[in-house]
């Protein structure tokens, strides 16, 4: 019996730490962009002001649709960039001229939230958009019109996570970022606040 309960305390501890851990753009956040935003827009209430509810990361397989191996290595370079297992997504309908059948895997898409989502926004923005080549910012027309803003990604090579030496093939991805703005200038002064560098 005591030998469980030390185990249980020991795990208790071991998982302490992941409770406590709040990612440093969730800190700047709740400190800095809310009273931020509520001061540029005027809200009434906190639960007015925009904020980022997930990331979502999508690449083609068209190339590789037929290679298992090259599927499998592309899933595990998003799953090293994001910390989280890409799920596949499969063709609904046959299309003869791309050689496609329904149920071939055709992509890779994975969904961020939560303690998740903001250390991706964080290294993407921090980390990984200073390596592009001849970077200059980021487009201000990407949004949809709702407060969701999308972009592409060229090269997986930008991430840290990723061996120049060990990709098989350089491969883009698209990034979508959805927040909770009704209006595509809240939505770009949340994600400018946060630290997007958009083009002047």
């Amino acid at each position: 019996m005591a030998k469980n309960t030390v185990k249980t305390e020991a795990a208790a501890k071991a998982e302490a730490p992941a409770e406590k851990y709040v990612p440093r753009m969730a800190t700047m956040y709740a400190e800095e962009v809310v009273p931020a935003l509520t001061k540029q827009f005027g809200y009434k209430n906190p639960m007015q002001v925009p904020k980022l509810v997930k990331i979502v990361l999508s690449s083609g397989l068209g190339d590789i649709k037929d290679n298992a191996k090259s599927i499998q290595t592309a899933q595990n370079e998003m799953k090293q960039i994001c910390g989280q297992q890409p799920i596949l997504t499969k063709a609904k309908k046959s299309v003869a001229n791309f050689k496609v059948r329904e149920g071939m895997s055709v992509g890779l898409k994975v969904t961020l939230r939560g303690r998740m989502m903001y250390d991706f926004f964080d290294k993407f923005v921090s980390i990984a958009l200073p390596r592009v080549r001849d970077f200059r910012g980021v487009p201000t027309d990407s949004f949809d019109g709702k407060g969701n803003y999308c972009m592409g990604v060229k090269e997986q090579l930008i991430f840290p996570e990723i061996q120049y030496d060990q990709v098989e093939k350089i491969r883009g991805m698209d990034i979508c970022f959805v927040t909770t703005a009704k209006t595509d200038e809240e939505a770009r002064e949340l994600l400018r606040a946060m630290g997007m560098p958009f083009k002047k």
